[in-house]
């Protein structure tokens, strides 16, 4: 059951005892004013985003829908437009008062991840020092990936940037432990270093660094939604567990294909 709320779409009572989630049709700024209103602020333990990067291009979404012969025909629509006007201080304008409202809305001692890529990471992460405070940077994650174009005039853009900002410096983070292969994958025997072997040979346990490889959502994996800039599940997951506990909530205020709600409920958040 839906209530519209500041021209926006919400389930019934979310968020206030009936159910834990809530999926919001609208503008991101006026549903935010609400969640403040509605007493939230400095409730979320992480705040992720993936907003547009100014591309400055507009970007579909196809959905399969069936005709009364049964027959199976693609939909596409426009997801959103990237495009700003073509203006990049509209952009940073534009991103700048939202993060605001996102800092109010985030716990202290919650984490905010910003996704973005080089169209506009260097620009948003100025904005951000000045509105989380420079000494809150916790981390650049570099999210690497091999799908995407390549071009004759510079080097293959497979990257994606994720910046990470915390409200104080007594934050909440559990960074997951990965394999560190020994050089030779032979055994280091440093006595009181424990080692492990696998196939392709010996490592230690270290704490997981800010390169993370991970593939994006193939065109046949049956987690695509068909929206053009989904992000990968486990990507989501990750940054998820890493930064909240069980029940713990979080928010996506531009939400996209849905990866980031589908990962906190799948762990309990």
């Amino acid at each position: 059951m839906y209530e519209r709320v500041h021209g926006s779409l919400a389930p019934a009572g979310a968020l206030d005892g009936d159910t834990p989630n809530e999926l919001c049709l609208g503008d991101n700024l006026e549903y935010m004013k609400r969640l403040m209103e509605r007493g939230y602020e400095g409730e979320f333990r992480l705040i992720y985003i993936d907003p547009p990067f100014f591309t400055r291009s507009s970007f579909n979404a196809s959905v399969s829908v069936r005709d009364a012969s049964g027959s199976s025909h693609k939909v596409h629509h426009l997801a959103y437009d990237d495009k700003f006007d073509r203006s990049l201080e509209y952009y940073i304008e534009n991103m700048t008062v939202r993060l605001l409202m996102m800092k109010d809305l985030l716990a202290e001692d919650g984490l905010m991840w910003i996704h973005l890529d080089w169209h506009s990471s260097h620009y948003i992460k100025l904005v951000l020092d000045e509105i989380m405070g420079e000494k809150n940077f916790v981390n650049e994650i570099i999210w690497q990936y091999k799908s995407g174009g390549s071009g004759k005039k510079h080097f293959a853009r497979k990257h994606d940037t994720i910046l990470v900002y915390s409200k104080s410096g007594r934050y909440y983070i559990d960074v997951p432990k990965e394999k560190s292969y020994n050089r030779d994958r032979k055994p280091y025997r440093f006595r009181g270093v424990a080692e492990y072997k696998d196939e392709g040979g010996w490592y230690t346990l270290v704490n997981m660094k800010d390169v993370w490889n991970i593939d994006m959502v193939g065109r046949t994996s049956a987690e695509r939604t068909g929206y053009a800039t989904q992000k990968p599940l486990e990507l989501l997951r990750r940054i998820v567990e890493a930064s909240t506990e069980e029940g713990d909530l979080c928010g996506d205020f531009f939400c996209g294909s849905g990866s980031l709600p589908a990962a906190a409920q799948m762990l309990g958040r």
